[in-house]
């Protein structure tokens, strides 16, 4: 019988040992003569350079320049690419992708697989023969090592325990991994979630995509955006709204797109655009509007991500 954590129990295995849960992720094949140049034409990443069972984060964006979707390219064909992302954030991707699909030899069709996510520092202990998994993809979630499987039918692997859902939560918080739909939508540039994203998801040798020309720019000016996304940590025990305002020296700066909680900083904890003007570490309070009209407050400190590093 698997073992199911309770949420102290969990976040001690996502940060000391390791934890499967499953992984709310809509997930597509892409296949056909075109497919892998098409979606080189619409990807940020460099998908036609992947060999089969090879995988890339990559952006794909409006042609502004602004986040349609953060997804997973994974290579099962030389004439498929499966593509994944965030649960919920499926039907954007395939919208924006049919939309410039003319005259082009390569079929979207959802695919019913779901995922099952290991986290933690012993993940690469775990013996995953048996789990039977399309795509197997290792994780790095900027210093937490995973890996995330995939298939129609894939299997829990044996002797690891199944972790609460929010403590999964919290570690992405601590970690400033993004998440559609909190950190990362149709108002957000690639730059403002951090170099490390941009570095991770895109190719500046292959050739155009669509919404190059945005991020191409910004890089080629240092990346200074108008706003980065910033760790928050509280000094008292109290979970403000996402939404709340982050106010530096009496003005708006910026405002809550995540909140959690850290076992190992003792503190609620929060993600949160911040203007580019405000330094870290900073201290900053945060606002609300609370139950019969009242205003909530709290006093934080805006940090550099991810807010825990081994």
């Amino acid at each position: 019988m698997t073992d199911v954590l309770d949420v102290t129990e969990s976040y001690l295995a996502l940060r000391r040992t390791v934890a499967a849960f499953e992984y709310h992720r809509d997930v597509y094949s892409v296949r056909g003569a075109d497919a892998v140049s098409y979606l080189q034409g619409q990807l940020s990443a460099d998908v036609a350079a992947l060999g089969i069972g090879e995988q890339v984060w990559s952006l794909l964006l409006a042609p502004q320049g602004k986040v349609v979707a953060w997804l997973r390219a994974s290579r099962t064909a030389d004439d498929e690419i499966v593509l994944d992302v965030d649960g919920g954030s499926g039907p954007a991707v395939v919208e924006r992708l049919e939309r410039f699909k003319l005259r082009v030899d390569a079929v979207i069709e959802p695919l019913p697989w779901r995922c099952i996510a290991l986290r933690g520092p012993e993940t690469s202990t775990v013996d995953l023969s048996g789990v039977d998994a399309v795509v197997v993809a290792p994780v790095d979630w900027r210093g937490l090592p995973g890996v995330d499987l995939l298939g129609p039918a894939v299997e829990l692997p044996d002797g690891v325990a199944v972790s609460d859902i929010l403590a999964v939560h919290n570690v992405r918080v601590e970690q400033g991994w993004p998440a559609m739909g909190h950190e990362l939508d149709d108002t957000v540039i690639p730059g403002e979630a951090g170099q490390w994203l941009i570095d991770t998801s895109v190719s500046f040798t292959k050739g155009c995509y669509t919404g190059q020309e945005l991020v191409a720019r910004i890089d080629s000016r240092g990346n200074n955006t108008p706003r980065n996304l910033r760790g928050l940590v509280l000094a008292a025990n109290v979970l403000p709204p996402v939404g709340a305002e982050i106010v530096v020296d009496g003005e708006v700066r910026g405002e809550l797109t995540s909140v959690g909680e850290s076992l190992d900083l003792r503190a609620p904890i929060a993600l949160g655009f911040v203007h580019r003007s405000v330094d870290v570490p900073c201290d900053a309070v945060l606002r609300w509007a609370a139950p019969e009209g009242s205003i909530g407050e709290a006093a934080a400190q805006i940090r550099d991500l991810p807010l825990l590093t081994d």
